[in-house]
């Protein structure tokens, strides 16, 4: 069992950038596939970045080569780097495992305006 919990948005000028922490808890967090999503046109989640227990990563097309995501097991925590921010990225932003069922946090909040 992983359990998330999501800190580091904010506002933010377009081109501007964010890290996003994941902080998880949960014995077997370090072979967990993690994942960062957002809400898509039909509010359902969708997965903006995923990474592997062995730091194999994807990416969803529209930000690809703008956000990285990392993770550091010894502290049990999911990180998303945002770099050249748009305002279609502002949305809340949630993290979970990639697979099985998933019960969603608050997330946090990216706001991208000028």
């Amino acid at each position: 069992q992983v359990q998330p919990v999501e800190s580091g948005g904010g506002l933010v000028q377009p081109g501007g950038s964010l890290r996003l922490s994941c902080a998880a808890s949960g014995s077997v967090f370090s072979k967990s596939s993690m994942g960062w999503y957002r809400p898509g046109p039909g509010k359902q989640r969708e997965l903006v970045a995923g990474i592997t227990a062995d730091g194999s990563t994807v990416y969803a097309t529209s930000v690809k080569g703008r956000f990285t995501i990392s993770r550091d097991n010894a502290k049990n925590t999911v990180y998303l780097q945002m770099n050249s921010l748009k305002p279609e990225d502002t949305a809340v932003y949630y993290c979970n495992v990639l697979f099985g069922n998933k019960t969603w946090g608050q997330g946090t909040q990216v706001t991208v305006s000028s």
